[in-house]
């Protein structure tokens, strides 16, 4: 992201070489002082209109602009895209008090409603076009699937606040989407407020209920309350397994309270450890929570995979 300095140049640069911009398509203009107000404030009454802020010399501007062109493109004139470079408009960003670059602002009904700073990814840049579009902007269907996509990538990404978005946009499309409540109910755990990812739960519809993103996520908070009283033990219980291998017990609570530290591949370890030194102890107590490990993770996860694995070598051995 570059600093402006009064000029209209970058803080501690110099004047870079031009950059040639994407070929506009129908979806896509350059813009100016000029046609702001018909190319966007007006335009906006009709679709959404995106204003990309760049300038030859910004480099985030050069990873930003292909990505948001390719993403409107595909919207197919859900949104529309107008570049104005700032070089060329100095008066015009500094109406608009742009700071620095690039800066994305998006308009509907004459009015800013949305934006952002920098150049962020392919997958924060779909979600922020496909909330913007709506519901219109793509086939129903088809349209919760790519905004789900996107959301789950900005949540592997880190970006969750992007992400609880994308999900809650989902919801508002179709009320009670399973993997969308699942997402959002997720993205609030991540957060740590577990009161509101169980709430979520509650907003899936009937035929949902039985979805293994709402299955995994249910898993999840159980593990966390199991985890919660046993999470501030470890060293305790850790001294316990060590002075005496064979008390289960302690075993069984260190691997709760190592998941309740976020240490979830050492709990699979105490656990995998517990059911190869009695498997019946408990009720297969052992075995049973592991299970719930794996519904919580998924059953793609590696770490699924891999412990899936080791318990089949000890249950078969």
């Amino acid at each position: 992201m570059a600093l402006i300095g009064t000029g209209g140049r970058p803080l501690g640069s110099a004047t870079g070489a031009a950059v040639t911009a994407t070929s506009p398509s129908e979806h896509i203009k350059e813009g100016s002082i000029a046609t702001f107000a018909a190319d966007v404030l007006e335009a906006s009454r009709e679709v959404p209109v995106i204003v990309d802020f760049w300038a030859p010399w910004c480099g985030p501007c050069k990873q930003l602009g292909p990505a948001i062109e390719k993403v409107v493109n595909e919207a197919k004139g859900a949104v529309k895209l107008v570049k104005i470079n700032i070089d060329e408009n100095q008066d015009l960003a500094r109406q608009l008090r742009i700071q620095s670059i690039p800066t994305v602002y998006a308009f509907k009904n004459g009015q800013p409603v949305d934006g952002f700073m920098g150049a962020i990814p392919e997958s924060q840049i779909r979600v922020f076009v496909q909330n913007l579009a709506g519901p219109g902007g793509h086939g129903g269907h088809d349209h919760a699937e790519e905004v789900l996509a996107a959301a789950d990538e900005a949540f592997a990404a880190g970006d969750v606040a992007m992400a609880a978005q994308a999900y809650g946009h989902v919801l508002q499309d179709e009320p009670g989407h399973p993997k969308a409540v699942a997402g959002l109910a997720r993205a609030y755990l991540k957060s740590g407020d577990v009161e509101r990812a169980k709430s979520t739960l509650q907003l899936v519809r009937p035929d949902g209920a039985n979805d293994e993103a709402i299955k995994g996520v249910e898993a999840e908070l159980k593990l966390r309350e199991q985890a919660q009283a046993a999470s501030g033990e470890v060293d305790a219980l850790n001294a316990k397994v060590a002075a005496d291998p064979k008390d289960h017990q302690a075993r069984y609570d260190l691997a709760l309270a190592l998941d309740g530290k976020g240490d979830r591949e050492g709990a699979i370890e105490q656990l995998l450890e517990l059911i190869r030194r009695d498997r019946k102890w408990n009720e297969e107590a052992a075995r049973k929570h592991l299970v719930t490990l794996f519904e919580a993770m998924g059953p793609t996860d590696p770490r699924t995979i891999a412990a899936r694995r080791k318990l089949s070598s000890i249950l078969f051995s």
